[in-house]
């Protein structure tokens, strides 16, 4: 069965605003809600960046059923994985065990902010198989020392432990990544829906788990609009992961894509009134083998309308159309 959720998007909403629309998610039948977790917004027109943790801690407390998660923490530069252990077993408790923690490998636009560079792929990838194995033995209990070649943990120990364990979820985007994070995690998280990445996951850990998957919607009454407000504020997504991850800021994102139209954006994400587009958009996650599906709805500033066309018709159609 395919699960649906929605994307509480920190680069587009202020944090008073998150909680109200992570309560109107839940009241418009999302199964799950997800939250993104930077410290810059991609593009100068989205315009925010509130902590996420601080943002998570209100939802817990203004939700009652939805399952929460990250997409994604990134525990290598930023956050310390003691941290985040630390932050992901409060956030547990709060949420009454709706928490899983996603995590990935990071972005430029996000870390730059310590003053410590941006190192490789490859070793961001070492850096984030260390994080795991430190987030998970704080996880197990009692005081955990660590030493490894990036990360060092003097004696710490999570004295507030939830009953349920954090599931750990990790961002994954070829068979290498696959083959490093799967032994290590519970869950697969991808934003393209390959089924090589469901079947080599499944494969790694010798059965079926959850894989997550994120699209972007632009919903509007008039397509126009929807189109244009897409373009504006989602235009960034057009280089790809690769590209992305190694940009320093909105103005490297704008410089990047200024080229990028909005017959372009149009052409990648379903913008308008219609519920089809949509459903052919995320077809291809189920049909890869995706469990969850994450809704992202471009445009802080037009959610109320899109929770309402959600509950009567979006989510419905999802659901006949998958399950």
């Amino acid at each position: 069965m395919v699960r649906f959720g929605y994307t509480l998007m920190t680069e587009q909403a202020g944090p008073r605003e998150l909680v109200r629309f992570a309560a109107e998610a839940e009241r418009a039948g999302f199964d799950f809600e997800v939250m993104s977790d930077h410290y810059f917004p991609w593009l100068d027109e989205q315009g925010h960046a509130p902590n996420a943790w601080s943002v998570l801690g209100a939802v817990t407390q203004a939700t009652q059923r939805v399952d929460l998660m990250t997409y994604v923490t990134c525990p290598i530069m930023r956050y310390h994985p003691a941290v985040v252990a630390q932050q992901a077993a409060t956030v547990q408790l709060l949420s009454d065990n709706r928490f899983t923690l996603g995590l990935g490998a990071g972005e430029n636009l996000n870390e730059h902010v310590i003053g410590r560079g941006w190192p490789p792929v490859n070793i961001r990838h070492e850096m984030l198989a260390e994080a795991i194995q430190v987030i998970g033995a704080l996880f197990d209990g009692g005081y955990v020392n660590y030493s490894g070649k990036h990360f060092r943990v003097d004696s710490a120990k999570i004295w507030d432990q939830p009953d349920l364990r954090v599931p750990v979820a990790t961002a994954v985007s070829g068979a290498q990544s696959v083959e490093r994070f799967a032994p290590l995690s519970d869950a697969m998280i991808a934003v393209e829906p390959r089924a090589e990445l469901c079947q080599g996951w499944d494969a790694v850990r010798h059965g079926e788990s959850a894989k997550i998957g994120q699209l972007p919607v632009s919903w509007d009454p008039d397509r126009g609009t929807a189109v244009r407000r897409a373009h504006e504020q989602f235009r960034w997504f057009a280089g790809g992961w690769k590209v992305n991850a190694e940009l320093p800021g909105p103005a490297g994102f704008a410089a990047a894509t200024q080229f990028v139209t909005e017959d372009d954006v149009a052409e990648n994400i379903p913008c308008g009134p219609d519920v089809a587009p949509m459903v052919a958009a995320a077809k291809p996650f189920w049909e890869a083998g995706f469990t969850h599906l994450a809704l992202v709805q471009i445009g802080g500033e037009h959610q109320d309308g899109f929770f309402e066309f959600a509950r009567d018709r979006l989510l419905p159609a999802l659901n006949e159309a998958a399950n």
